[in-house]
């Protein structure tokens, strides 16, 4: 063998050299991704703790209710309410309102069929016109009666007739003054039954008895309206009406409670019907006598702000207040738990914890004093918010926590 394969046989130490270099820069290359992988997890917070915590809503409170002595539950009423009806009976020609239309005192809203009284009127209006023919036709026998008593006196005196004739004359005179009499009161009865069928004739005419609001239409045109609807195919009334002015909250107050309870004392009125909206009010009577059915004492509370949205019957709540409202407490507060607030040791600061897509924020909050023992926030928080109440030791920004169930 030459030399020159000799030297084919060498090993190439270089090359072996340059692929232990590559895989080395290859290890320390992956090495250095999983460290940063590493400090990712955990600047993210995968390897933190979790903490269990309890939660609270940042909420809105009306000074009002930090005033509340007791509350009740009622419903809106009418003081002034009618079902309206005919004094006859009668089928129903037209109808002139609907539910929600306004009506004043006096306003026709319905009209009965009139057919039948106007024919009584008319008749009652004949014979009062044939009354006064028969008082003529009286009154000229009276005259003609009248002028021959006279002149049978005069010959009497004269005795130039009989004394038979005579007291015939005086007969008939007696007689055609009760004729005319008699004429004056068929007239005064026809007058009397002209008036009633006008009167009648009014009674079809159905008018509102004073301001108010259609609450119900309780007839259709076609039916027949009485005073007493008996039958099943008549009705009582046509139509139901309202003063909304007189409306009213009636409260079921417990026997126990009603002690807390006087006239005149200043209320806060809420409706289920219209959320977040609080009315003020005052007792307005203490009906004296108690239900022992439901052991409670009804109160009748009166709006002192009307309000076009309130409406008969509607459920509604009442907090009776130790004092009224003073200006400027008419306008909710957000407030939190006492117990969410966080002093920081550095600046003494206020701060709580939000709670966010289930980690801890550390907010800044200020504070404006505490009211019906929850704390009044100015700025910080909103309402809905929530807040997590006496915060655990260890707990930071950005720390992971679950609610406590």
């Amino acid at each position: 063998m030459s030399g020159q394969d000799l030297s084919r046989l060498k090993i190439d130490k270089s090359a072996i050299q340059f692929r232990q270099a590559k895989r080395g820069r290859r290890f320390l290359a992956a090495l250095a991704a999983f460290l940063l992988l590493v400090l990712a997890l955990y600047i993210s917070g995968v390897f933190s703790r979790t903490y269990t915590v309890h939660v609270s809503s940042v909420a809105l409170m009306y000074p009002s209710q930090a005033l509340s002595v007791l509350s009740a539950s009622g419903y809106v009423v009418a003081q002034k309410k009618s079902a309206v009806s005919s004094k006859i009976t009668g089928k129903l020609e037209s109808l002139m309102v609907e539910e929600g239309s306004k009506v004043r005192k006096g306003q026709v809203i319905a009209r009965l069929d009139d057919l039948d009284l106007i024919a009584a009127k008319e008749q009652a209006e004949a014979n009062l016109k044939t009354a006064r023919f028969n008082l003529d036709e009286a009154q000229a026998g009276l005259y003609d009666a009248r002028l021959s008593f006279k002149r049978n006196s005069e010959l009497l005196k004269k005795n130039l007739i009989a004394r038979a004739d005579y007291d015939t004359s005086f007969a008939n005179y007696r007689k055609a003054l009760a004729g005319v009499d008699a004429a004056k009161a068929v007239i005064a009865a026809d007058e009397a039954a002209v008036r009633y069928a006008i009167v009648q004739l009014g009674y079809t005419y159905i008018r509102a008895p004073f301001d108010a609001v259609v609450l119900t239409k309780n007839a259709d045109i076609g039916d027949i309206i009485t005073p007493i609807g008996a039958a099943s195919n008549v009705q009582a009334s046509v139509v139901t009406i309202a003063d909304m002015n007189s409306l009213q909250i009636e409260a079921d107050v417990s026997e126990s409670g009603i002690e807390k309870i006087w006239k005149g004392q200043p209320c806060d009125i809420e409706l289920d019907a219209l959320p977040g909206i609080h009315f003020p009010g005052k007792v307005h009577m203490i009906v004296p006598t108690a239900d022992k059915t439901k052991a409670t004492v009804t109160v009748k509370v009166k709006f002192l702000k009307k309000d076009q949205r309130v409406l008969p019957e509607m459920s509604a709540r009442v907090n009776f207040l130790s004092r009224a409202v003073a200006p400027g407490e008419e306008k909710p507060r957000v407030v939190i738990d006492p117990a969410s607030l966080v002093i920081k040791k550095k600046d003494g600061g206020a701060a709580v914890f939000l709670m966010r897509e289930g980690r801890a924020i550390d907010t800044t909050v200020v504070t404006d004093g505490q009211m019906g023992g929850m704390l009044i926030i100015k700025r910080g928080v909103k309402p809905g918010d929530t807040v997590v109440v006496n915060p655990p030791s260890g707990l930071k920004n950005g720390s992971k926590i679950e609610p406590a169930t």
